[in-house]
């Protein structure tokens, strides 16, 4: 138990606490704002539509960073679209953009992540693979690479819109393609399907061995409802029961 006390104090640290519900609203934005610091300590980000940076950024003190998704959760292959999402959020003060790699059309990624890249120098960016459906693991191999190529700062696994989210084997691909390719200052986002404290500690476990301890700048977790659980578990209180991430 003590070992999951720990690891969930590492995945508090390391969370992206996530609404991207298509019925969003200020309010529910102020509310996530307000659960990103907590008894237990505070997130590494809160992570919104772009359209709610702005009220976000102004809401979060400076430690707690505010993302903002691009081009999600379809991943097209539209550049313009794409460029003008990411634009949104850094001119709204976002520190963090979220694209979504169009890993339908892996020979179009490359155009699409490098104007991106160049409209969020700067800022952070993450490169969402969709592992969960790409499967074969030399796409997500070769996903990683354009990633990494186009300059991300961390690779993320999933939208968490998608039928099939983060798995071990993704992640572990992932990881190799960061610390067995030279990218020491990339980081990994683990996101969909990570609900409880358990899920967290698998993952903090992965990313410890393959990244060293992990830390905000090189692993984040992505997920809505998984607060609750790290809270309870390092507080020592009843668990609520499991529900969806994102």
């Amino acid at each position: 138990m003590k070992d999951l006390i720990a690891t969930s104090r590492t995945a508090l640290a390391c969370l992206d606490l996530t609404s991207l519900n298509d019925a969003d609203t200020a309010a529910d934005v102020e509310r996530l704002c307000r659960r990103a610091e907590g008894p237990q300590g505070r997130v590494a980000a809160v992570c919104v539509w772009p359209k709610f940076v702005a009220q976000a950024r102004a809401a979060l003190p400076p430690a707690i960073k505010v993302a903002a998704v691009a081009n999600f959760p379809d991943g097209s292959t539209d550049v313009e679209r794409a460029v003008r999402e990411a634009a949104e959020i850094v001119a709204a003060g976002g520190n963090e953009v979220d694209v979504v790699m169009p890993w339908q059309a892996l020979d179009q990624a490359r155009t699409l992540l490098a104007q991106v890249r160049r409209e969020t120098r700067g800022r952070t960016l993450k490169v969402i693979l969709e592992t969960g459906e790409l499967r074969d693991p030399a796409l997500i191999r070769n996903a990683a690479r354009i990633a990494l190529d186009a300059g991300a700062d961390f690779l993320k696994t999933s939208t968490g819109r998608t039928p099939h989210g983060a798995s071990v084997d993704a992640v572990r691909l992932l990881l190799t393609a960061i610390s067995g390719g030279g990218y020491r200052q990339v980081g990994i986002k683990v996101s969909g399907g990570v609900r409880s404290a358990e899920d967290a500690q698998g993952y903090v476990y992965l990313a410890r061995a393959a990244i060293g301890q992990p830390t905000p700048a090189r692993f984040r977790i992505g997920a809505s409802s998984l607060l609750d659980d790290l809270e309870a578990v390092i507080a020592g209180t009843p668990r609520p029961a499991r529900a969806g991430s994102y």
